[in-house]
């Protein structure tokens, strides 16, 4: 079946022509050369927010083409990164955490496939073409709403395997559960978004700080409740205002959700939305330009680039480091499935380097990390529904 018409290919390397061995004259014994290894060739179907969300699927994205292929994408095409730009995009992601862990990330040799997909319809479509006219050998997928296309797509192919990010697998009855050729991946997002929290909590002003979410579902539910428990952590008189924009993919909307929040009297506002969160972030941004003095803290990874005066942080997930591990581990045969949650003891939520200077930052950071040694020690056991 042809499934090409249902996908939106960003980047597909061009494969060099080949004759058979009938046509190709013998090389002389003297000459002769090993052949070289054919580079193993990973999949990766985006979700809706595509490149340059700035966020989920760029984070994805470095961990397959810069860190895993050594490769950037430009222009439609792929170039070879520096080791300058690649070391700029480790030390930017990982920090400090990299010596800490002692993280090492080198190109793998492999050769990366991506797939945009137009509506929700095309994930499961875009697994199986990844599978049947790309060959690649581990198809990766980013996002809670890829769930069904993964299990799907795997039962399909039980000699493929799949990263699923953001999401277990789940049954009938809604219970998680697991196959063999398939590696599943949560956050705990609560603790790290709790840190946010305090931080907002011990940065505001107003005393009032607010929260934009995407849809009204679970996942981002987690997000509000440990932003509101760690609010409450540092400023209990605080109050936040939250409101969800119903999506992930309508800047203006999140725009206009960050406009009103910051009307309300909000100097804070965490912004965890996926496209609607930047548009959120440009809120703030002009709001900062016009002399007002609010923030902004972003989600995934680190937005400072986006608007270096008015990001004050970020919750950062680890998609990056999670992406190239699946691939690193396929690489070297020693890929596996099942399902891993990854919090803050496990290094897979951090918060991004808080850049900007406000009164009392340095006794607001040593809380910050006071506080995370208490979640990483179970003395604070974050909430993960705002009830």
């Amino acid at each position: 079946m042809r499934l090409r018409h249902l996908a939106l290919v960003l980047a597909l390397p061009l494969l060099p022509a080949c004759k058979s061995q009938k046509e190709a004259p013998p090389a002389p014994k003297t000459e002769a050369k090993p052949p070289e290894t054919q580079k193993s060739r990973i999949g990766l179907v985006l979700a809706l927010g595509g490149r340059g969300d700035q966020s989920f699927n760029d984070s994805a994205l470095r961990g397959l083409e810069v860190w895993a292929a050594g490769v950037k994408y430009e222009g439609g095409g792929y170039k070879d990164v520096t080791p300058g730009e690649l070391e700029t995009t480790l030390q930017l992601s990982l920090g400090q955490d990299r010596a800490r862990r002692d993280l090492q990330v080198t190109p793998l040799g492999i050769t990366p496939v991506v797939l945009q997909s137009r509506v929700a319809e095309d994930y499961e479509p875009n697994l199986q073409l990844l599978v049947e006219e790309q060959g690649v050998e581990l198809s990766l997928a980013v996002g809670f709403m890829l769930e069904n296309a993964v299990e799907a797509a795997a039962k399909r192919n039980p000699d493929k395997h799949f990263l699923l990010v953001d999401s277990p697998l789940l049954s009938a009855q809604g219970e998680p559960y697991s196959l063999p050729n398939v590696r599943t991946v949560v956050f705990r997002e609560e603790e790290g978004c709790y840190l946010v929290g305090a931080l907002a909590g011990l940065t505001t002003k107003t005393g009032k700080v607010g929260f934009v979410g995407g849809m009204e579902i679970p996942l981002v539910k987690r997000f509000e409740a440990g932003f509101r428990a760690g609010v409450a952590a540092t400023h209990p008189k605080a109050t936040v205002l939250s409101n969800y924009t119903g999506g992930f993919t309508h800047f203006a909307l999140g725009k206009q959700v960050g406009q009103d929040l910051l009307t309300k009297g909000a100097d804070v506002v965490f912004a965890a939305a996926g496209v609607d969160g930047l548009g959120a972030i440009q809120a703030v941004k002009e709001a900062r330009d016009e002399g007002k003095t609010v923030y902004v803290i972003g989600v995934d990874s680190d937005p400072s680039h986006l608007a270096p005066k008015a990001v004050l942080s970020a919750v950062v997930k680890r998609v990056d480091l999670v992406v190239y591990e699946a691939v690193r581990d396929q690489v070297q045969g020693r890929f596996q499935g099942g399902n891993q949650s990854l919090g803050l003891k496990e290094g897979g939520i951090t918060y991004a380097p808080v850049r900007l200077d406000f009164p009392g930052k340095a006794d607001a950071l040593a809380r910050l990390e006071e506080l995370k040694g208490k979640i990483i020690s179970g003395e604070i056991q974050v909430p993960t529904h705002p009830d």
